[in-house]
């Protein structure tokens, strides 16, 4: 391929409306390994958000803000945590919508559709995350998936190796930036060079006093949580919280693309059906998996050495493990694609099928976990410690798969699989098999 787009490309965007017979891949069209890394991906990002569903949002990154003792003396397992699990997640998931975008606009220019049909999946993918963060939890990651999506549509033709480069170049480009921006109240913050002129020290005491400010942002939003009040809770959401997902697209934004771009671009190159020998999945994926996992190590234990503060912490999570999760990230897919042939067992079927029913287990999970901890309900939020919040991410992967598979033994999709599909080709598919 090159990289020119053709003039029929070009209309391929704006193009006719699609034929009656388009619909969606069956099951015999998908890739089986996807399946599999979805399923992994889905309940990862419910250890990676389980801090800000059980405690106020501050805490995910910033432990002084948890409600109760966080219960991990020496912050040992923030640092498990942060090594192993944060932002490697949304990062998989990432990789993975852009993958998820060209296998489904493959088969659908295969039955005569255009880039026009995404994009109105990518509408109703917004919609649900706009529903998701007003009415469930304001923690969404669908309306910038679909937003940047929108951005990644015209880039679907390009070459897979530009789609690679600029990709990689994009990500290392935002690391540089938000690194820049975030390395340098850190350093005002918390190290001698805010004390070295009269100026930087007077900011150093507006950025210490401003923690307080910003943590009782969240008190609103939490007590509202507490006393089960949900009316409050959402009238909040619309008038002081309504700007959060155009922020938060700001914020990863950089990630975002970059990681769509890398995904659609190892589509194309066989990386999740066997284009890339398994020996060198192995190499890849472990060389990325140590040498990120050293770096989050040597953060991690930089962020103790200050305390776990809270300009330290939001710099780790946000600019300084940025580079090295990128080779987490894709030493991580790299070692599930070469493993995932292999887990042929009971588990690994039922962590397929958690894949194939992923929309509904993302958006699902953010339900249950209304049950557990808003007090309309169990009333557990600000309750729990670390330790006890990893119990409800095991039980809610258990309950993920339990029901994935009995369900898809019965049934197409899963429930809001099948809704997407049904709206986005405007028609009732069945759903019982």
């Amino acid at each position: 391929m090159d990289d020119a787009v053709t003039l029929r490309d070009a209309q391929d965007f704006d193009g006719a409306d699609a034929p009656a017979a388009i619909a969606p891949v069956s099951t015999a069209e998908r890739i089986d390994t996807l399946d599999f890394i979805r399923g992994l991906a889905v309940m990862g990002i419910l250890a990676a958000n389980i801090v800000a569903f059980g405690q106020p949002f501050e805490a995910y990154m910033y432990p002084t803000a948890f409600l109760t003792d966080p219960g991990d003396p020496g912050g040992w397992m923030w640092i498990a945590q942060f090594i192993l699990i944060d932002g490697k997640m949304r990062g998989l998931f990432t990789v993975l919508f852009g993958a998820g975008m060209y296998l489904f606009m493959e088969k659908a220019w295969a039955r005569g559709a255009t880039r026009k049909l995404q994009a109105w999946r990518l509408a109703i993918l917004m919609g649900f995350g706009m529903v998701h963060f007003f009415f469930i939890w304001p923690g969404d990651i669908l309306f910038y998936y679909a937003l940047f999506g929108f951005l990644v549509l015209p880039c679907m033709k390009w070459a897979v190796k530009t789609q690679l480069r600029v990709g990689i170049a994009g990500y290392i480009l935002g690391a540089v930036l938000i690194g820049g921006s975030l390395t340098m109240p850190f350093l005002i913050a918390e190290t001698p060079f805010g004390t070295s002129s009269p100026q930087l020290a007077k900011e150093r005491a507006n950025m210490l006093a401003s923690v307080d400010t910003m943590i009782a942002h969240g008190e609103v939003p939490n007590a509202a949580i507490a006393a089960g009040d949900y009316g409050t809770l959402v009238a909040y959401r619309f008038t002081e919280q309504w700007y959060e997902p155009l922020a938060n697209a700001l914020l990863f934004g950089f990630e975002t693309f970059p990681l769509m771009l890398i995904g659609m671009a190892l589509y194309r190159m066989g990386f999740f059906s066997g284009g890339v020998a398994r020996g060198k999945l192995l190499g890849w994926g472990w060389a990325g998996m140590m040498a990120g996992g050293l770096a989050h190590l040597a953060i991690g234990l930089l962020v103790q050495s200050y305390g776990f503060s809270f300009w330290s912490t939001q710099a780790a999570f946000v600019a300084w493990s940025t580079l090295p999760r990128l080779a987490m990230v894709l030493g991580l897919a790299a070692l599930l694609v070469a493993y995932a042939p292999g887990a042929t067992g009971w588990l690994g079927e039922r962590i397929r099928a958690a894949g194939r029913a992923a929309f509904t287990n993302y958006l699902g999970t953010s339900v249950v976990m209304m049950f557990i901890f808003h007090g309309w309900a169990l009333g557990l939020f600000g309750e729990l410690n670390r330790p006890q919040l990893y119990i409800v991410v095991v039980s809610t992967w258990v309950l993920m798969l339990a029901w994935s598979k009995p369900w898809l033994e019965r049934y197409r999709y899963g429930p809001l699989e099948w809704l997407w599909r049904c709206l986005t080709y405007r028609s009732l598919f069945p759903l019982k098999k």
